[in-house]
């Protein structure tokens, strides 16, 4: 099974700095099912296309199966891992490229963190769901996406498409994004993975789709078929998902079936809608009537607080202007009433830096933002916000890091770009020390289920100005 990865950017070599494979070199790197090697078919300054062979050996597949496995016996070995793109090819991706999709490159730094040029070619994918499938897929990621069913014999066309698809992608995106698409969409296209799924597929899920999936408008459909419809990591991957805050719609959870023989459970409120719901009723219990969503995201908090008429001002700020986009895109912007659109500013600032703009509001929202930023640039937003914005009240939510140990199969921290998670004790030492030292007063609230022992998933600071 064969892939191409081609730039034009200039010049066009560079390519293999992303990679880390030089282009003068043919590499080969050993897979338990196989073998995988990495060539540049061709390598100029103007045209550059890397490609990532990989030779599969049914007796070495079958050899790795599980003792669980259902034994198919001729299948085993006469099947079309050797010829088709599979899950496998994901597997040889996160090794072979694992550097690559991190973003990293210390030789070009400037390179890794830009765009580039792409166009990707895969000759013979497997695709449950035919081409338009994969143009769902890719295409809201940005791709230029040209797939074609591959007819099961030229020679007789009455027979029809086979479940087969020549895919190739053109587009500009970082090739780190790029490389972790192909990573999670490939098994999702072709319906089946053919390794053992355990819990940690959970984690290399949110890796890869870090900064894409909370956003896409197929997620459940991803998610499910890459867990490979395991119910309980379907639940925990949902239940992680929705911890990156407003990012994931509730519109996107997964649905709750009918068991056979059971009646139909009533759905869960999603943790991110309940944080949302009670920020907005604290607001108004605050009678608050400017607010500034600093850290707006995907602007969920933002829609909701335009959705009340009694906030006459709402303001939405962000560092990313990728995620200001997508907030513009989702409320509408563009055919939003005069009126509402009178009461929002969406702009993009960074809150370790003084700005004025921040400044001039009854109430600021920091929810889930804190814990993503390093604690030595915490002093800064402190600054910024308490000292400098001073509104009379700030509203803050974070991650209670005690509850974690109520999540299935959770490894680490909420999210891979949570930079610290405080326990109940350790956010009220925070709040109290900034209340303290900016003159305000604290209360908590929590939010969410509560265990007993471990409180809530989130915990909600409430600070008020002292007169």
């Amino acid at each position: 099974m064969l892939l191409t990865i081609s730039t034009t950017a200039t010049p066009a070599t560079d390519l293999g700095f992303l990679l880390h494979k030089h282009p003068d070199r043919v590499q080969r790197f050993a897979q338990s099912f196989g073998t995988a090697t990495v060539f540049y078919p061709e390598a100029g300054e103007d045209r550059c296309t890397a490609a990532l062979l990989l030779d599969v050996d049914p007796v070495a597949l079958v050899r790795t199966r599980g003792r669980t496995s259902p034994d198919f016996s001729l299948s085993q070995y006469v099947n079309d891992r050797p010829y088709a793109a599979s899950s496998l090819m994901a597997v040889a991706i996160g090794d072979v490229f694992r550097t690559a999709r991190s973003g990293r490159c210390n030789a070009r730094p400037e390179l890794a963190a830009g765009t580039l040029p792409l166009e990707i070619t895969l000759p013979a994918l497997p695709c449950r769901g035919g081409p338009d499938l994969a143009r769902r897929l890719f295409e809201p990621l940005g791709w230029e996406t040209e797939a074609r069913a591959v007819p099961l014999d030229e020679a007789f066309p009455e027979w029809g498409d086979s479940r087969y698809v020549r895919l190739r992608l053109r587009g500009r995106l970082r090739l780190a994004d790029a490389l972790n698409h192909l990573y999670v969409l490939l098994p999702v296209l072709d319906d089946g993975k053919h390794y053992w799924i355990a819990p940690d597929e959970v984690d290399k899920l949110i890796r890869a789709g870090e900064g894409w999936l909370a956003q896409h408008p197929e997620l459940t459909l991803i998610t499910r078929r890459y867990l490979g419809r395991r119910r309980a990591l379907e639940r925990t991957a949902f239940a992680r998902l929705a911890e990156l805050g407003d990012e994931t719609e509730e519109a996107l959870e997964p649905r709750i079936e009918e068991d056979k023989g059971g009646p139909l459970e009533e759905k869960a409120v999603p943790l991110n809608t309940r944080r949302r719901e009670e920020v907005v009723k604290t607001l108004e219990e605050l009678g608050a009537s400017s607010v500034i969503d600093l850290g707006c995201g995907s602007g969920q908090l933002v829609g909701a607080l335009l959705a009340e008429p009694r906030f006459a001002r709402v303001a939405g700020v962000d560092v990313s202007t990728l995620a200001l986009g997508i907030a513009a895109r989702k409320l509408k912007l563009e055919r939003m009433p005069d009126a509402k659109r009178a009461r929002l500013t969406l702009f993009q600032g960074a809150l370790t830096y003084t700005d004025p703009r921040f400044a001039g509001y009854d109430a600021a929202v920091l929810m889930e933002v804190v814990e993503h930023v390093d604690p030595p640039r915490l002093a800064a937003l402190e600054r910024v916000v308490f000292g400098h914005a001073a509104p009379q009240h700030v509203i803050v939510t974070t991650p209670n890091s005690e509850y974690n140990v109520n999540y299935e199969f959770l490894t680490g921290m909420r999210h891979p770009d949570h930079r610290f998670e405080w326990t109940r004790a350790e956010f009220a030492a925070w709040a109290g020390r900034v209340a303290r030292e900016y003159r305000y007063t604290v209360t908590f609230k929590p939010v969410g289920d509560e265990d007993p022992d471990k409180g809530s998933p989130t915990q909600m600071g409430v600070f008020t100005r002292e007169h």
